[in-house]
């Protein structure tokens, strides 16, 4: 019988990818990326990937999609299983690692994407309305039309919004599904590990994070993506830090105040992230203020052992 998947998650800056990869490196296996940005070819500084040269172990499911590509949840759920089963197949240790709680559920739990064809008319209609109006004019709309989903979604997550828009029009509200997702029968045991800061602890790993970001070349990796079509993708162009960073680059804003917008948007960010993980029973919180990282891999490993 397989062992139980190790899953790290929490929110941005918490420190997972480390533990993650120092897990692994006791294991002798690969880290599987759950995370909706890391999936893309080039952003690289600016989600964080930790590069090739810094890790471990090998990271699975980073760079397998182009920026112009839409990737969807049902795609990642398709290829994170299948590097799931390949690891099991060798008799390895499965973990997973990352902040978007949407694509860990999408591998652990049972969960089916019967609606939302990337053909249909509903998703064509919101699209074009972000290109006449505006993606704030569409957010508004979603709050209008159900302010609990809206609660729930960055105004900047353009695709997370029209798929809210469209979910009411096929009488299926977000919240309720978010809400769902509490009830869903696992498809894998797993064993989930939330890493727990003290806000203003967090906020300061959050800021030095930022600032690492920008002495490491975001500005530079923007400018890159930029040229390869960056503005062209509905997802990557709206990401914290790419964003700001291209409004900086078209004159909107300062380089000051591009940085200053990307730290609030990462701390709404985390909070967003600690608000969807803390609503899953399943995972055990680790406070990274007792614990060091030996401390939560020593307790890990003797929970699967």
């Amino acid at each position: 019988m397989a062992s139980p998947i190790i899953a790290i998650v929490g929110p941005t800056a918490s420190g997972k990818s480390s533990l993650a990869d120092t897990l692994a490196l006791h294991f002798n296996t690969h880290v599987i990326s759950v995370d909706a940005l890391q999936i893309y070819k080039g952003m690289n500084i600016g989600v964080a990937k930790l590069p090739p040269e810094e890790r471990k172990a090998k990271l699975d499911m980073v760079d397998c999609a182009e920026l112009e590509e839409t990737y969807s949840v049902q795609r990642f759920q398709q290829e994170a299983r299948t590097c799931v089963e390949s690891l099991r197949i060798h008799h390895k240790q499965v973990i997973l690692c990352g902040g978007t709680g949407l694509y860990l559920n999408a591998v652990i739990d049972d969960m089916h994407f019967p609606q939302g064809s990337f053909e249909n008319p509903q998703r064509h209609y919101y699209e074009s309305l972000v290109e006449v109006e505006g993606s704030d004019f569409v957010f508004k709309l979603l709050c209008k039309r159900d302010p609990a989903s809206a609660a729930l979604i960055h105004p900047h997550n353009v695709r997370r919004v029209i798929r809210a828009l469209e979910m009411l029009d096929d009488g299926i509200s977000y919240a309720e599904h978010v809400k769902g997702l509490q009830r869903l029968k696992p498809f894998y045991t797993a064993r989930i590990y939330g890493l727990s800061w003290p806000r203003e602890e967090l906020y300061s790993r959050i800021e030095k994070r930022v600032d690492a970001m920008i002495e490491q070349g975001l500005v530079d990796e923007v400018v890159r993506l930029k040229a390869r079509g960056l503005q062209q993708s509905k997802t990557a162009s709206q990401a914290i830090g790419y964003q700001e960073i291209l409004s900086y680059l078209d004159g909107t804003y300062s380089l000051e105040m591009a940085v200053d917008l990307i730290k609030r948007r990462t701390r709404h960010y985390a909070k967003r992230q600690i608000s969807w993980f803390s609503r899953d029973p399943r995972v055990e919180w680790l406070d990274c203020t007792t614990q060091s990282l030996d401390d939560m891999c020593h307790k890990i490993i003797n929970d699967i052992s």
